[in-house]
C-alpha cells in the first residue's frame, strides 16, 4: 500500500549534512516523516521543487523587530513578513524595545501576543540589567527564551552592563549560553570627545576602533573563563578577535553578520553614509578578508543580520547624529546565495551557518536539519535565478535597504514552516502563524 503524507515536496535536490541528493520529502503532522518516500507515495498537498534546492528552514538568531516600539520603523508582523519573503522560517528577536524585554511581565506580554502575529517562529531574547540579575536564572528558562543578551557597551536606559564585577555577577545567575554585545563602553566614551557632529561617517569606524571590540572580548572570555559559563559573542568584527576566539572554544561561540562579510570601509562610508553606520562598524578591507578566511575555517559559528531598523530621516542625519543600525532580515538569504555562487562558501556551509548552526548554539528543539521527526521547515531556493535587490520590495516600514541596486544570484522561491507554505514565489500566503521555538 503507497504511503500517504499531508505534503510531498517532489523534484528538488536536498541539502543534508553529509550532501546533496535528489530526493523527495514527505511531511506527517508538521515534521519530516520521510526523505525519499517511494514514488508512489501520495499527498493532498505536493510541492514542486524541480529546480530548486530544498534547504532545511533557515534562521535568523539576530534582529531587532522594534516591537514594542514605534510602528513606523518595524512591527513583528511586518518583521517576520520580511523574514518569510527572505526566506526564513525563524528569528531571533533582541529585547531593547521600548518597553525592554527585562522581567516576567513584560516577557509575558511578549510571548502572549507574538504567537497570534508572526508571520514565522520566534525566539526571544531577554536582556540583562544590573537590577535584574536575580531574577536571570528563571528567565532564561522561560517559554520561547533563546538566551539572555548582555549589552556590555553601546546601549542606552538601564539596559547595559559594562562593569566587570556585575558582568561576572550575571555569568553566575543561571547556566545557558549568554550572548554578548562586545564593545568596551569605558573605551567607547573616552573616545567620544574625539569626534564631533558632522565629522566624515567613516569616523564610525575610527572611534569604534578594533581595540574597542577586541578590548571587550578579551574582558568576556576572561570572565567566562573564570566562571566556567558559556558565551556568544555577537557580530564579531575584528580580524584580532576571532584569531583571538580560536583558544576559546571549550566556552565561546560567534556569530558573523552578513554586512561585515560583504562590504567594508571606506567604501561602505562614501556609498551609503549614514545607511552604512551600524555597531559594530563596518571595518576595512583586511578584517572583511578575516570573516572569510574564519567562515572557511570553522571559527564562526553563526551568521545573522543584527536587523536594526531605523526611519530613513534618521539615517540621512550627519554623523554621529544618525543612528546606528541597518535592515538585513529580508536581504540575508539572498545576498548569502550570491556570495554561494560567487565561491566564497559553499551551500552546505552556508547551511550549517544559518540553520545547523543557530541550532547548536541555542539548543534549538526540532530545528536545524533535514532529519525524519524534525520540524517540517524548508527554504526552497534557485539557486539560477538573478535578481536586482530594490528598496521597494522591502517591507519593513522604514523602506530601505543598505543593499539597494545589489543584483544578486540566487533566490528564495518558497518558505515551509511546520508543514505549511507561508512563502511561494515572492506571495506571503495565509495568515500569520508563527510559534515560539522550543529551547532544551
Amino acid at each position: 500500500m503507497p504511503a500517504h503524507f499531508d505534503m510531498i515536496i517532489r523534484g528538488g535536490t536536498c541539502v543534508l549534512p553529509w550532501g546533496e541528493i535528489a530526493a523527495d520529502v514527505g511531511v506527517r503532522h508538521g515534521r519530516i516523516a520521510a526523505i525519499g518516500p517511494a514514488s508512489d507515495s501520495t499527498a493532498p498537498s505536493i510541492v514542486s521543487a524541480v529546480g530548486l534546492h530544498v534547504l532545511p528552514g533557515l534562521i535568523d538568531p539576530h534582529v531587532h523587530l522594534r516591537d514594542p516600539g514605534n510602528a513606523a520603523i518595524e512591527t513583528i508582523p511586518t518583521g517576520t513578513k520580511a523574514a518569510v519573503l527572505g526566506g526564513l522560517v525563524a528569528v531571533f528577536d533582541m529585547p531593547n524595545t521600548t518597553p525592554a524585554i527585562i522581567d516576567q511581565a513584560s516577557l509575558a506580554t511578549k510571548q502572549a501576543y507574538a504567537e497570534q502575529i508572526a508571520w514565522c517562529d520566534m525566539g526571544l531574547y531577554v536582556g540583562a540589567t544590573k537590577t535584574n540579575i536575580a531574577e536571570l536564572a528563571s528567565l532564561e528558562t522561560q517559554r520561547g527564551v533563546c538566551a539572555i543578551k548582555v549589552f556590555a557597551g553601546s546601549s542606552t536606559s538601564s539596559m547595559m552592563v559594562e562593569d566587570d564585577a556585575n558582568l561576572e555577577r550575571v555569568m553566575r545567575a543561571g547556566r545557558r549560553r549568554i550572548a554578548y554585545h562586545s564593545e568596551d563602553e569605558y573605551r567607547l566614551q573616552a573616545r567620544k570627545t574625539l569626534f564631533k557632529s558632522g565629522d566624515p561617517y567613516a569616523s564610525h569606524a575610527a572611534w569604534r576602533d578594533v581595540e574597542c571590540a577586541f578590548l571587550g572580548t578579551r574582558r568576556l572570555m576572561a570572565l567566562a573563563r573564570e566562571t566556567s559559563r558559556l558565551a556568544h559573542i555577537l557580530h564579531v568584527s575584528t580580524a584580532e578577535e576571532l584569531e583571538y576566539l580560536k583558544d576559546f572554544r571549550d566556552i565561546a561561540t560567534c556569530e558573523m553578520l552578513v554586512n561585515h562579510l560583504t562590504q567594508w570601509a571606506p567604501d561602505v562610508y562614501d556609498s551609503l553614509k549614514g545607511f552604512g553606520v551600524m555597531n559594530p562598524p563596518i571595518r576595512d578591507k583586511r578584517h572583511h578578508d578575516a570573516a572569510w578566511a574564519a567562515i572557511a575555517d570553522g571559527t564562526v559559528d553563526c551568521i545573522g543580520s543584527d536587523h536594526a531598523p531605523h526611519l530613513k530621516a534618521d539615517k540621512e542625519k550627519p554623523w554621529p547624529d544618525c543612528p546606528a543600525g541597518l535592515t538585513g532580515v529580508q536581504t540575508l538569504v539572498p545576498v548569502m546565495l550570491d556570495h554561494v555562487n560567487a565561491g566564497r562558501l559553499s551551500l552546505s556551509r552556508m547551511v550549517d551557518l544559518m540553520c545547523a548552526g543557530p541550532a547548536r548554539v541555542y539548543n534549538v528543539l526540532g530545528k536545524g536539519r533535514l532529519a525524519a521527526g524534525y520540524d517540517a521547515d524548508f527554504t526552497l531556493v534557485d539557486m539560477k535565478a538573478k535578481r536586482t535587490i530594490t528598496n521597494d520590495w522591502i517591507v519593513s516600514p522604514c523602506g530601505w535597504t543598505p543593499f539597494h541596486g545589489k543584483d544578486v544570484a540566487g533566490w528564495p522561491m518558497a518558505t515551509i514552516i511546520r508543514g505549511q507554505v507561508v512563502m511561494q514565489d515572492d506571495e506571503v500566503l495565509g495568515t500569520p502563524s508563527g510559534r515560539l521555538v522550543n529551547f532544551a
